[in-house]
């Protein structure tokens, strides 16, 4: 992080868009996204996971919605702890089980923390991301109505927000044509940019990028950080791909394979290094198509990303003698 970037106090947070603008260790600046952890010592993981990518110039971590309430309490300690460490910190917030007020109520929390980067989501429905969603009673249906009350009450003026985008389009859309709409709805709602959804095929990407932008010069043209999953087993990209609705490219499940040799387990340090040299491969692609940022998913673990950092000459390698933690963090 560079000394002269500002420290995120209470009501000090540095814009998302700016942070990207600053200073950082590679030829596009990085950041990370963290879940909330389920017990202490999951919390304890993450925030060495933090240190370290403070240290590595992270230029911001997010931090997701715990759904259904279990994690939420934890989900607000962490984003409060990462920003005054100092972090810049990206809090999301989603519609599920919220009416009206607690959203506001929610919001408010969040502005008397100082954490004023927000990730405005609908959210999936608890127990099953792919399953039919409900409106909460006395709450709201699409994330285009949070931007709307943000962006018409004067107590959020304070907010930066951004959104999710979706590189394949969204799995509940008809269309692409009806995906970018809505993705568009929103930017021109107030939002200054999106991170997408995980994807592994660039080309994804740069479809989704060059629609938004044809469909609207202005707006269309707002900042996409494409959101990678650095690839460390068979069982954890399936397991992602199927929550998350996206598909896998039937080249890459096969190189994957190939790796595997009929022997998951036995193979699974060469299906990992396979798995680390695609999402290398996707990230140099991407930063040469002139992506604004990369938005690593960590699962609150630090290693394989920052395998993926060393690769693009953004971090040292992993190991080696070397301390990724700050005396004092």
């Amino acid at each position: 992080m560079s000394a002269s970037t500002p420290s995120p106090v209470p009501g000090r947070q540095v814009p998302i868009r700016r942070a990207l603008s600053l200073p950082g260790p590679g030829p596009v600046p990085f950041s990370v996204e963290f879940m909330p952890p389920r017990d202490d010592a999951a919390e304890r993981r993450l925030f060495e996971a933090a240190e370290a990518f403070h240290d590595l110039g992270a230029a911001f971590a997010s931090v997701t919605y715990g759904a259904g309430g279990g994690t939420r309490a934890r989900t607000l300690r962490v984003a409060e702890d990462l920003a005054g460490r100092p972090l810049t910190t990206l809090v999301h917030l989603t519609l599920v089980d919220h009416t009206v007020a607690e959203l506001r109520g929610i919001l408010r929390g969040y502005l008397r923390r100082g954490l004023t980067n927000l990730l405005v989501l609908r959210g999936d429905p608890p127990g099953d991301p792919l399953g039919q969603w409900r409106t909460t009673p006395g709450g709201l249906t699409y994330a285009s109505e949070l931007i709307d009350l943000i962006r018409a009450e004067e107590e959020f003026a304070g907010f930066e927000m951004g959104i999710a985008s979706f590189p394949e389009g969204h799995y509940r859309a008809p269309d692409l044509e009806a995906d970018t709409r809505h993705t568009l709805a929103k930017l021109r709602g107030g939002a200054e940019y999106s991170i997408t959804q995980m994807f592994f095929d660039v080309e994804d990407y740069l479809r989704l990028r060059d629609r938004l932008a044809a469909a609207d010069p202005v707006h269309g043209a707002k900042p996409v950080i494409p959101g990678l999953m650095p690839i460390t087993s068979l069982r954890s990209l399936r397991r992602q791909v199927s929550l998350s609705g996206s598909q896998l490219p039937a080249g890459l499940e096969e190189r994957l394979l190939a790796a595997a040799a009929g022997d998951e387990e036995a193979n699974r340090d060469e299906i990992r290094k396979v798995g680390i040299e695609v999402s290398t491969e996707m990230a140099e692609r991407l930063i040469a198509e002139g992506v604004p940022g990369l938005h690593f998913m960590t699962l609150n673990f630090t290693r394989a990303t920052q395998e993926v950092l060393h690769n693009l000459g953004m971090a040292p390698a992993w190991g080696g003698g070397q301390s990724m933690q700050r005396d004092g963090f």
